[in-house]
């Protein structure tokens, strides 16, 4: 009995992914954000100053927002334990799928720095963060903050509500092409925050880091449907990706070259293991339990 419960719930979820629209959600993750990050664009004062660092704060709170209260309107209780179950249960995650998420972004960069050395590129192709904000409260709390909460905050909006409905309707790749998209565009606003990116290794331009988004997004599903659709997966790897560029850091002049190789990854990773489901070419994309 349990059992035909449990695919009646599963059916009705399939259903309930498909029959929703998946457009709410990028209206309500951008038009929060927007609303009160606009005001500190404009106010041409630092991020950091009162009361523009209260607006950063309520704006970038868009994805979790969005994610919850859309989660509830459509699935409601069932809806909050599967989030819960996907969150936590680390089970879902082999000891291969974890070694992967720990390594990927470390290796990453050490990878595209010893290229850069190779070829000539650039003679310093790191920037290791420095023991004054190592040791200073206020800079150690933001590197945390961007590091662990800022992907918790995005991720359970993001892959813990709105991907299943994307995934539900169109391959893994497109899915993750729209997602990437859509959390590009959550992205530009801070570029033109006075301060926002000051005392970090990180200084983006929107020309090559938008397209890199899109890119990660792919990295991230391939993630995400290899762990049994665990958003306790993607957060770690978002944590330890800021973590990675936070403490050893690309050199400035890297940053375009460093996307050319997350190109190739996100390529081999889709032809590798197919633009279906990013878990094989035989096998299907997971859908809500």
């Amino acid at each position: 009995m349990s059992r035909l419960r449990s695919r009646q719930l599963s059916r009705r979820a399939v259903r309930l992914a498909r029959t929703s629209s998946p457009w709410g959600f990028p209206l309500l993750y951008l038009g929060w954000a927007y609303l009160f990050w606009l005001p500190v664009v404009v106010s041409e004062a630092s991020v950091w100053t009162y009361p523009n660092v209260v607006f950063l704060l309520i704006g970038g709170s868009s994805p979790l927002l969005a994610g919850l209260v859309l989660l509830w309107t459509n699935h409601g209780r069932a809806g909050f334990v599967d989030l819960r179950r996907r969150l936590l249960e680390v089970g879902r995650i082999s000891s291969r799928w974890w070694l992967i998420i720990l390594l990927f972004y470390p290796l990453f960069t050490l990878v595209v720095a010893s290229v850069a050395l190779l070829i000539g590129f650039t003679s310093q192709p790191l920037t290791f963060i420095g023991t004054d904000r190592l040791f200073d409260p206020a800079a150690l709390f933001f590197l945390l903050s961007v590091a662990l909460l800022f992907p918790a905050i995005e991720e359970i909006g993001l892959r813990g509500y709105w991907f299943d409905q994307l995934q539900a309707r169109w391959s893994a790749f497109v899915s993750s092409l729209i997602l990437g998209t859509v959390w590009a565009l959550w992205h530009v606003p801070l570029v033109y925050m006075p301060g926002y990116y000051e005392g970090t290794t990180f200084q983006p331009e929107l020309w090559w880091w938008l397209p890199s988004i899109v890119l990660t997004a792919i990295i991230g599903t391939w993630v995400y449907n290899n762990t049994a659709r665990s958003v306790l997966a993607v957060t770690v790897l978002h944590f330890l990706g800021n973590l990675t560029g936070e403490t050893m850091g690309f050199a400035p002049e890297l940053y375009p070259f460093v996307h050319v190789g997350t190109a190739i990854v996100a390529l081999a990773l889709v032809i590798r293991f197919g633009p279906e489901s990013l878990r094989g070419r035989d096998t299907p994309r997971p859908l809500p339990e």
